[in-house]
């Protein structure tokens, strides 16, 4: 099996600068920042650094990628795209070094992969204290789906997952309930 990406809504298309189309093979792409400054990273670049998957054939991102069956020769073609693509966009010596690293990225995607036939992966990736990436990886499979859909105030789409790691870790996203709060007293 390999990542596959999947689109549950348009989303990605407002999110990314450029989204992957539903069902390209995927890898992590965590190469895509090395070189970048991932602490300056803003908007549309910063979501791609936080919680994109690479597309293989557009080279754009997805939030989301489902475990599915590949083929040898489906396999062998996306090692190949990544390969030209490491030495067009990332400057590889050459084709024979770009595909050890294809090679190596592809089979952290298969790893990646070892779920059940349509489990979805989503990705959370940060910067450590030392400015390495981290890769943080949470699994939805269809039975956690169909839980989900009997909680209130859920579309069946999405479980909420406790990870302690994660969850233990200052989050830099927005107190909406502390907003709204404060938007209502400024109304008045």
């Amino acid at each position: 099996k390999l990542l596959r990406t999947i689109r549950l809504d348009a989303s990605d298309g407002f999110v990314y600068e450029r989204a992957a189309a539903a069902g390209e093979w995927a890898v992590p792409g965590a190469f895509e920042f090395w070189t970048a400054d991932a602490a300056g990273l803003k908007g549309r670049e910063r979501q791609a650094f936080r919680a994109g998957f690479l597309g293989l054939t557009s080279f754009g991102w997805s939030t989301l990628v489902v475990a599915a069956p590949v083929t040898p020769e489906e396999y062998a073609a996306a090692v190949e795209s990544l390969a030209n693509y490491l030495v067009r966009a990332h400057g590889a010596p050459d084709l024979a070094h770009a595909r050890a690293a294809a090679e190596d990225e592809m089979a952290a995607s298969a790893s990646l992969a070892e779920h059940p036939e349509g489990t979805l992966i989503a990705l959370h990736r940060t910067l450590d204290k030392d400015g390495n990436i981290r890769e943080q990886f949470r699994t939805l499979r269809p039975a956690d789906a169909r839980d989900a859909a009997q909680m209130p105030c859920s579309a069946g789409a999405f479980a909420i997952v406790e990870d302690a790691e994660l969850d233990a870790q200052p989050s830099p996203d927005v107190d909406l309930v502390a907003l709204a709060g404060t938007a209502g007293s400024e109304r008045r």
